[in-house]
Order: structure tokens, then C-alpha cells, then sequence
């Protein structure tokens, strides 16, 4: 006799294999909704928190830091037993509006040591990884024109990578981008992880972040990344997991948030709710996903997917505002879907 899904949970079934995590909004970090949090408890043994680590939100002023939420967050992890990550420590985006306009080199280098060092010591033995940057990279591999490559060039990399380990030696520290596993990108992702190294710089993973779709990347793209990360002496996570179901504006591929387009019915073509035939594709799809994780997961560290259920993915809005998107295993009214079940089936067959 099968066992009741209720019975079951993800973090339990994958154990052995590794962490399944997700993001904390900040209304769910504060346990406002007893329902949410009962189903982040029970199903989550990793969490990361969606926004308020940015920069914007924990650094807004020069001489202020705000660490309220940050602590609140760590305290959740704790009480939970939880793998507690940190996203993100140096990032272009959602920067504070004074860290935008640091033109000069000696300010700008003092900002990223301070802000580090700051908030990693703060935290040291209590956060278990870091993503030290994110998204430093183009879609051809080449560094991205950040603030912070126009004013200090290519050593703010390695240096915010060893500042973080002079801060917390102990913690694992990683570098986290999306499209990481197509060819080009990948390319680039592991030259600067030998560049890091080759500086003295510690990088112990890499995040691949998986804002994915029905039908991209193809499972060859993504089973060569986890290998050839892993063959670059790296642990292999999976970030920010979502899987679109939705119809893409100019075959957009990414999570560059800068993005938007126009809303209209053609790019909006489940409004209600998500029919059967595309549920199916959505559990094949995670089911094949997961298979191939499980038969790479000695090179896998944690699988943590980008929001708890539908209605509170940011894919709702990007890259076009007022969507309905349904890329998680939890609908809007915190129930299991059918992809739920596919990824818990997996296990099951096993056992």
C-alpha cells in the first residue's frame, strides 16, 4: 500500500541526497501566515532569504546597517535546524542609492571590505554558505560592466572571495548566476573559479540558479554543467529553482530583473488557473529534473527552489507585470500539484 502524500515530505525523502531549501519572503521569515509556515517546517531543511540580505535592505545607509530581518531569519534557521544561506554579499542590483554613486576606486574597495567583513562576522558559525557574488557575468561569459568591475576591475572577485574567508574561514562560499549551465557562460563561470583559486582566493561551490522552462535547457546542458563544475573542484547547488510555464516574450532566457514587457492575453494564457495538460508537463519536467540530480548527487549540495508556492513567485511579475505563472510544487492555496508528486515519486519507487 503507497504511503500517504501527506505522510511524506521532500527534505525527508532526499535526506540522503541533498538539502532541499527555499526562499523566505520576509512576511514568512516573521511567521505571519501559520499555514506557511507550517509547510516551510515540513517540507524545507535549507532556507535563503528572498530579499532582505540585499544590499538595499541590510546596508541603506554608509554608516547604517539594518540587521532586524537578517536576525530574525538566522533565528528561524536555528529553531528549525535548518541549513542557513546568505544571498547575496556583492551584487549590481538592488544596490542602496549611496552605494551607486561611489565613482572612485579607495571608496569603493572600502565599501565591498567593510560590507563583507561586516556582515559575515556578524554572522560567522551561524550562516553555513554565502553567495559571496552573483551574477558577475555576460551571457558570452565575459564579465558584466557592474559598478563594481568599472571602478576596481577584475580583483574585486578574488578579493571579496578572501575577505569573506578572513571573516568566517569555516563557511562555504560560492559564486551564484543564472544561464550558468549554457555553454558560453559556463565557459566563463569556470575560468573564474580558476582565476579565484589561482589568486589564493577560497570558492568552494558555485550556484546555478534554474529560473528554467518546460522545454530549456535540454538535461544534456544541465548534467554537463554539474560535471564539469564538480571536475573545477566545486560543490554543485542548485539556487533558485523555478520552472516557467509560461510563454516567453522574444524566447527571453534568463533572470536579469532590469527586464519587462508589455502584459497582454497571448503572454497571459492561464489567468484562473493551470489545466491538466500543462500540469503534466510541469510534473515531467521536474521529474526529469530531479532524476538527474539524484544520479549526480554526490556532487550536489542543496536544491532550494525560489519561493515556498505559486502565488508568491516573482515569475507572477517578470519579465511582464500582472502574470499568472505556476512554476513551483505548491499552488497558490499551499496544495501539492501533480509535480510535487512526480519529484516525491522518484524517491518512493526506491524505497
Amino acid at each position: 500500500m503507497k504511503k500517504e502524500k501527506s505522510a511524506i515530505s521532500l527534505k525527508d525523502s532526499y535526506k540522503n541526497d541533498f538539502y532541499i531549501g527555499t526562499a523566505l519572503s520576509a512576511d514568512q521569515i516573521e511567521e505571519k501566515n501559520a499555514k506557511e509556515d507550517s509547510l516551510i517546517k515540513k517540507e524545507f531543511n535549507a532556507i535563503t532569504a528572498e530579499n532582505i540580505m540585499k544590499s538595499m535592505f541590510v546596508h541603506p545607509f554608509k554608516d547604517k546597517y539594518d540587521f532586524a530581518l537578517t536576525d530574525k531569519f538566522i533565528a528561524y534557521g536555528e529553531k528549525n535546524k535548518m541549513f542557513i544561506h546568505g544571498h547575496t554579499l556583492i551584487w549590481h542590483s538592488q544596490l542602496a542609492p549611496w552605494m551607486q554613486k561611489i565613482k572612485d576606486s579607495t571608496e569603493m574597495k572600502a565599501f565591498i571590505k567593510d560590507h563583507i567583513t561586516t556582515i559575515v562576522s556578524k554572522y560567522k558559525g551561524r550562516v553555513d554558505s554565502w553567495d559571496v557574488v552573483n551574477e558577475a557575468l555576460n551571457e558570452d561569459g565575459t564579465l558584466r560592466k557592474s559598478i563594481f568591475l568599472n571602478t576596481l576591475g577584475e580583483s574585486y572577485l578574488v578579493d571579496a572571495f578572501k575577505w569573506a574567508a578572513a571573516a568566517d574561514p569555516k563557511v562555504d562560499l560560492y559564486y551564484n548566476d543564472y544561464n550558468n549551465e549554457a555553454p558560453a557562460k559556463r565557459a566563463g563561470n569556470i575560468a573564474l573559479i580558476k582565476k579565484i583559486k589561482a589568486a589564493g582566493g577560497k570558492i568552494d561551490g558555485v550556484g546555478i540558479q534554474a529560473h528554467w522552462k518546460l522545454n530549456h535547457p535540454a538535461l544534456e546542458e544541465i548534467e554537463k554543467s554539474i560535471l564539469e563544475y564538480s571536475a573545477a573542484g566545486v560543490k554543485v547547488a542548485f539556487t533558485e529553482l523555478d520552472i516557467s510555464v509560461l510563454p516567453d516574450p522574444h524566447n527571453l532566457n534568463g533572470a536579469d530583473v532590469n527586464q519587462n514587457f508589455e502584459l497582454n492575453a497571448k503572454m497571459n494564457p492561464y489567468p484562473k488557473s493551470l489545466p491538466d495538460s500543462v500540469q503534466v508537463k510541469l510534473a515531467e519536467r521536474y521529474a526529469s529534473i530531479f532524476k538527474l540530480f539524484l544520479k549526480h548527487k554526490d556532487k550536489i549540495s542543496r536544491v532550494t527552489f525560489w519561493g515556498v508556492h505559486d502565488g508568491q513567485s516573482w515569475l507572477n511579475d517578470w519579465p511582464i507585470k500582472g502574470r499568472t505563472n505556476y512554476p513551483l510544487l505548491f499552488d497558490k492555496d499551499l496544495k501539492h500539484k501533480k509535480a510535487y508528486n512526480s519529484v516525491i515519486e522518484l524517491k518512493e519507487t526506491k524505497q
